[in-house]
């Protein structure tokens, strides 16, 4: 096993609760013109779980499970509650619901979605259908600040230690091999560009290329799907740098909307290359969370 500082880390709760869907626009407009109106943002979603396709569907960002977050709105924290919510909550935390007819229900985080700042929360289709939308979840917040203590070189975001060891990298010399189920240059990632942290939210891949999404097989991207990305350094927001590698999963499905498309909640990146991306079909939270 990997060391890493993880008797080091804060474990902290975090309170959220299930989102409504929202639509801001009646129409969203697709790169050729057409005007659309589908699901999106928000809600509880039945009949999308990870491990299902992100692409094919008649929806523009649509979550998976359940949609969450905090809506403290005391003027004194300008939103830092949703903040610390969405920062402190990592991929693999337990979430619990603490209101409503589901209580006591135990999920687990997912992803994260940026702009609207929500955390995604997985739950078995039983307790999934006893929710309802303001049902308080609290998380047990565990990840923020680990460390691969022998690989100074590869940094760790967003990723409770559970999923390290699922995901159980293997030592090649000075890099380490890691489970992805596609991997991705840099040149079609899309919304999410330029933020200065990458500790939330998320960044699209463009699959408007009919051609390179035949070539490279996303085609059969499926939400919770680990990814490497090619020539990107998330070490301090998301960025074009050859050589860097990143990897993440695939949070939401795709999208209609220019520049966006199924999107990524980075997990560990090298500025330096020292992440080496090894195709394996079942590198998926699903089957790595037993979820």
């Amino acid at each position: 096993m990997l060391r890493t500082n993880r008797e080091k880390l804060v474990k902290i709760s975090v309170m959220g609760e299930i989102a409504s869907p929202t639509i801001k626009n009646v129409y969203n407009i697709s790169p050729t013109g057409t005007p659309c109106i589908l699901p999106g943002v928000g809600g509880i979603t039945y009949n999308l779980r990870i491990g299902d396709f992100a692409c094919g569907w008649e929806a523009d960002h649509v979550e998976p499970g359940v949609s969450s977050t905090n809506k403290e709105n005391d003027p004194r924290t300008g939103g830092a509650a949703n903040t610390a919510y969405n920062i402190l909550s990592c991929i693999g935390n337990q979430a619990t619901i603490t209101s409503g007819d589901a209580k006591g229900a135990v999920g687990t985080v997912t992803g994260k979605h940026g702009g609207i700042e929500h955390v995604l929360i997985d739950f078995k289709p039983e307790p999934l259908d006893k929710l309802s939308i303001g049902d308080h979840i609290q998380i047990k917040a565990y990840g923020t600040g680990l460390k691969l203590l022998d690989y100074p070189d590869i940094k760790i975001l967003n990723m409770d230690p559970c999923l390290l060891d699922a995901i159980n990298p293997q030592v090649n010399g000075e890099k380490l091999e890691i489970p992805v189920t596609h991997i991705i240059p840099a040149s079609i990632m899309g919304s999410g560009l330029g933020a200065n942290q990458v500790n939330s939210g998320d960044y699209d891949i463009q699959l408007f290329d009919n051609s390179i999404v035949q070539q490279l097989g996303l085609e059969d991207l499926r939400l919770g799907d680990l990814v490497a990305i090619m020539d990107a350094d998330h070490s301090f927001g998301r960025i074009y740098r050859r050589g860097a590698v990143s990897i993440g999963v695939i949070v939401h499905t795709n999208c209609i909307t220019a520049g966006h498309g199924p999107g990524v909640t980075t997990l560990m990146t090298s500025t330096v290359g020292k992440i080496i991306p090894v195709i394996n079909q079942k590198a998926n939270l699903a089957s790595l969370l037993k979820i």
